[in-house]
């Protein structure tokens, strides 16, 4: 395929791993449907969490949580595979490990969209308008997508796999663009500052990727002062066990996907803790001898304010002031930072994108059924599938590689359910 008008059976919005995984699952189920199948994604090759691609990031999901090995483990697009093709196989079962590095996981993707036979993955493409079209009979015929580069897919079924909104707390909102950056954006935006210059910076949050924006930025930026903000009282690992990790299976999902809606808020609430809010216990561990060095040094190093929230951001012509409240003794104290980073994590909701092509659809709210199909009229002929932003639906790990490969496998049985 080139760039240009084309007309397909099936089109994957972002080549992400939820897309990738579909893609290998169409390859090994259904080949023919998998010459007439095309990803498209916006940036200009596939990575995995670019905004956070630290070199000592570890994933926190198992090797085995790829995009193919739960659905088959037989599939040449596993990650063992993988590192037999990339010579290093003996190497990382000497790391006695589960969880690759996150760089590690990012190439692999890579070396899945590179390896595809049948299904065709275009780069640099992003998609600025979703249409529906419906027949005379109002039936829905199939998805018209319009590129920024001029160009129009015609598809039959359309798979979302864009992920969720990053999350802007509107204290930040009225801030100048270039004084905040989310962690899905870090790794480019902190690159583009000069290593030259002291950086004060103000990190927010008190989860996972706040602690590795800290850690990090003291490398990045050599001779910055970090302040990390927590509203808790106290950084606090993960609440997570081997008992635990049953909500993380495919099983989980397909059980989750038949309680009610009481049943399904309950577990949800009680999995958050492992899931958000909450960091590795190595992080923290490394985080707090960081903190106790500094301290035997003498060094103006971190410093962490705990049971604080930021109630006010203005900007001024030196960079950001911060107006914080401590909630234990309600007094407020100002904050000025050059750069506030915000570790605040994603939009719990359906993402603006998503939305869109509900109201396109006439639907004020979307239904997922249990394979990942939104639930439109009855008669319609062209399908709508979601990925990676049901959790309200599917449970804690939708959003993760845990259930991506088991995923795939059931959109593709549900393709090939054409009276459904």
């Amino acid at each position: 395929m080139t760039v240009a008008d084309v007309d397909v059976e099936i089109l994957g919005i972002g080549a992400g791993p939820a897309n990738l995984a579909l893609a290998v699952a169409l390859e090994e189920l259904a080949p023919d449907l998998a010459r007439r199948t095309l990803l498209v994604e916006q940036n200009s090759h596939t990575v995995w969490q670019s905004g956070l691609l630290i070199p000592w990031a570890q994933s926190q999901v198992s090797f085995l949580k790829d995009l193919a090995t739960l659905r088959n483990p037989r599939s040449r697009y596993t990650f063992v595979n993988y590192l037999h093709q990339s010579g290093r196989l003996d190497d990382f079962m000497s790391l006695g490990s589960f969880t690759p590095y996150r760089s590690e996981i990012s190439d692999y993707l890579r070396w899945v969209a590179e390896g595809l036979e049948h299904v065709a993955v275009h780069h640099h493409r992003r998609a600025v308008r979703i249409d529906p079209v419906r027949d005379p009979q109002g039936a829905l015929r199939r998805w018209d997508v319009a590129f920024a580069d001029g160009s129009t897919v015609r598809a039959r079924h359309l798979v979302l796999a864009g992920g969720r909104d990053p999350r802007i707390p509107e204290v930040f909102r009225d801030l100048p663009a270039e004084r905040v950056v989310h962690s899905s954006v870090y790794s480019e935006r902190i690159a583009a500052l000069p290593r030259d210059i002291p950086q004060r910076i103000a990190v927010i949050g008190g989860a996972q990727s706040a602690v590795e924006m800290v850690q990090a930025v003291r490398d990045d930026l050599p001779g910055c002062t970090p302040v990390l903000v927590v509203r808790g009282l106290a950084l606090t690992p993960y609440v997570t066990s081997k008992f635990t990790s049953r909500f993380y299976s495919p099983a989980a999902s397909r059980e989750f996907h038949d309680l009610d809606e009481p049943a399904r808020a309950l577990v949800l609430a009680e999995m958050a803790r492992s899931n958000y809010a909450g960091v590795t216990p190595e992080l923290l561990d490394s985080l707090y001898h960081q903190q106790y060095r500094d301290r035997l040094e003498g060094k103006d190093g971190l410093r962490i304010l705990t049971a604080t929230e930021v109630v006010a951001a203005t900007a001024d012509q030196d960079g950001v002031v911060l107006t914080l409240h401590d909630r234990l003794t309600g007094e407020n104290t100002e904050l000025a930072c050059d750069r506030v980073l915000l570790g605040t994590g994603y939009e719990p909701g359906m993402p603006a994108a998503v939305r869109g092509v509900g109201e396109a659809l006439g639907l004020p709210e979307l239904t997922v059924q249990r394979r990942y199909r939104v639930r439109t009229a009855e008669g319609d002929h062209a399908r709508l599938y979601l990925q990676g932003v049901n959790e309200a639906t599917h449970g804690i790990a939708d959003s993760l590689l845990s259930t991506m490969a088991n995923r795939a496998g059931d959109i593709v049985a549900d393709l090939q359910d054409e009276g459904v």
